[in-house]
């Protein structure tokens, strides 16, 4: 990075002349510092969370594979992959830590989705925190669609009526409810739940590390 060091790249990216400038070797030098440092803390992260054992999921794959078949479209192999790697982590006795990536309408949503019907069916709730209501409902709405109608689904934002997050609350305190989609008010502290084995969060990187956090602590 030609000698810049951290800091002296901080004073460049201040500087009026510099806006704008991205392959300058002082910006690349504060993406690298990015890269490495969140490299470097998820490592740590990782290492703790395979020390942690949890409890095995046990799951039937011809009632996915019946949602599959009903669907008018067919999952891609890296979709496969990517269900079937999510299901290996499912039935071990190692807690997952997964990024699930790509791009808009590669079917991120699909697979999250059978992973959290897996996790229904063995007995487990399932959290699905999305950054906005309207992101919410959509997989919301998407897995109404898809899901047998045995499996108790809900959802939860900052605008729900009072009432009605009281009622959810109570069902997901005494098992009463699958599967909870929502914004942040999931994590809120009256938010219990009864049995959560498995949590999706949407576009993890609009949450802070401290609101992940607090619903994995759940």
């Amino acid at each position: 990075f030609n000698g810049f060091t951290w800091n002296n790249s901080i004073i460049e990216l201040h500087k009026s002349e510099n806006v704008g400038k991205y392959n300058s070797n002082f910006y690349k030098r504060l993406a690298y510092d990015e890269i490495l440092a969140s490299f470097l803390v998820h490592s740590e992260i990782r290492k703790k969370i395979k020390r942690i054992k949890k409890q095995k999921k046990f799951f039937d794959l011809n009632e996915q594979n019946r949602i599959l078949s009903r669907l008018e479209f067919n999952l891609t192999n890296d979709q496969l992959k990517s269900i079937h790697e999510i299901n290996l982590d499912l039935a071990s006795n190692q807690k997952m830590f997964r990024l699930l990536q790509g791009d808009v309408g590669s079917g991120k949503t699909i697979v999250a989705l059978l992973a959290a019907h897996n996790a229904v069916k063995s007995g487990f709730q399932v959290a699905i925190m999305a950054p906005t209501e309207i992101l919410a409902r959509q997989h919301y709405k998407q897995a109404k669609e898809i899901f047998d109608k045995n499996i108790k689904t809900e959802i939860l934002s900052s605008k729900s009526e009072l009432k009605d997050k009281k009622i959810i609350a109570n069902k997901l305190a005494n098992n009463e409810l699958d599967l909870i989609f929502g914004t942040h008010a999931i994590f809120q502290n009256k938010i219990q739940f009864k049995n959560l084995g498995l949590i999706i969060i949407d576009e993890q990187h609009k949450f802070g590390v401290n609101q992940r956090k607090k619903l994995s602590d759940k």
